[in-house]
């Protein structure tokens, strides 16, 4: 997800800059001094956890927790992302200072994002119909996911590409018995209804974000377009573990400290 130095065109990186720069701005606007140690305590933990990779194919995949951010966050996701973006390239050379925005805006944009979609599920007092909508989303990402994964195999196997082509079937595999087994968890009650919007939430994020990295890097020029492909490919698995450890961390905050949820803003 990190996106290295010299990889972007300039206006990507302008454009991603500008977009940054924006949202870093707005967010600092809503920011209150009582939401400090919360936002320092999430940037640390998406510093920690984003910087063990799992080496895979010619590239490497790492958690995020992004979703778990913008759920807990909302807006603050921003600067508590450009934050430890920054450290990450100036101290271990994750990343790189000119893609510093476009970085950002691909991690930080899909937090609020998932901030918006998710939120009112977490909190709704109107639990069937929180239900309702979290059985639609989940079948709508779910098609979407393997429907994309499945074009992406073929394209692979036309290639002759065996390699990828196993990486890709390991990769969809892991992601759809991870996300059935999310669901039965869901429909069995053993994750609540707030849990299991947790659990959206960290896929999509996820999936939000292996999108925004591969539409970044296909703009960038045509070298980059199979590149841009495996970055969604190679991010199914993580789609699923994400979801997996934002139901868990979600559920847990409903039921021991709720209004870490009710003060986002």
């Amino acid at each position: 997800m990190h996106i290295v130095d010299g990889a972007l065109s300039n206006p990507v990186l302008i454009g991603g800059g500008i977009i940054a720069a924006a949202g870093v701005a707005y967010s600092l606007k809503k920011l209150e001094p009582e939401d400090l140690p919360r936002v320092g305590v999430l940037s640390a933990v998406f510093f920690v956890v984003s910087l063990i990779h799992v080496p895979l194919g010619f590239s490497s995949v790492h958690l995020i927790l992004n979703g778990l951010l913008g759920i807990i966050l909302g807006w603050a996701a921003f600067p508590a992302l450009v934050v430890a973006l920054l450290l990450q390239a100036v101290f271990f050379g994750f990343g790189g200072l000119t893609v510093l925005g476009v970085n950002a805006v691909n991690i930080a944009f899909p937090a609020v994002m998932v901030f918006f979609i998710c939120r009112w599920g977490i909190t709704a007092q109107q639990q069937n119909l929180a239900k309702l909508v979290a059985d639609v989303l989940f079948a709508i990402f779910f098609i979407l996911s393997i429907w994309a994964g499945v074009s992406l195999y073929e394209a692979f196997q036309v290639e002759g590409a065996t390699w990828r082509v196993s990486v890709n079937s390991i990769s969809l595999a892991l992601f759809a018995l991870v996300m059935i087994y999310g669901y039965i968890l869901y429909r069995r009650k053993t994750l609540s209804v707030a849990g299991f919007w947790g659990f959206l939430g960290g896929s999509l994020s996820i999936f939000f974000t292996s999108v925004m990295v591969a539409i970044s890097l296909a703009l960038s020029g045509d070298e980059f377009v199979k590149a841009a492909e495996f970055v969604i490919v190679a991010h199914f698995p993580v789609m699923a573990v994400e979801g997996i450890l934002t139901a868990a961390t979600i559920q847990l905050i409903t039921k021991v400290k709720p209004e870490l949820i009710n003060a986002v803003r």
